[in-house]
């Protein structure tokens, strides 16, 4: 079993910063690759960016692309998502995921979400 566990949530104005962490938890973390993803109210649960296990290779979708950078410390159990420019749109639960791959679609855990607000 794996626990994931999402921390830096929080109220911020647009064009500020924030950085979510996703601890992990209850297996070998190097395994996995680290997916987040987000969900704001009404809509789908959208992919983010990911990261392969050794952290060499990183993924993200168009509208975050230059404005977030997805890194992990093996060391720590931890991957990190760093937001800076932050528009209204970014208004989302964020969940982090583990899987097999960072290119795939398929996560087998997930965390509990934490909450990013963007203020106009």
């Amino acid at each position: 079993q794996v626990q994931l566990v999402e921390s830096g949530g929080g109220l911020v104005q647009a064009g500020g910063s924030l950085r979510l962490s996703c601890a992990v938890s209850g297996r070998t973390f190097s395994i996995y690759a680290i997916g987040w993803f987000r969900q704001a109210p009404g809509k789908e649960h959208d992919f983010v960016a990911s990261i392969s296990q050794t952290g060499s290779r990183t993924r993200y979708a168009d509208s975050v692309k230059g404005r977030f950078t997805i890194s992990r410390d093996n060391a720590k159990n931890t991957v990190y998502l760093q937001m800076n420019s932050l528009k209204p749109e970014d208004t989302a639960v964020y969940y982090c995921a583990a899987g097999g791959d960072y290119s795939g679609s398929a996560y087998d855990y997930w965390g509990q979400g934490t909450q990013v607000t963007v203020s106009s």
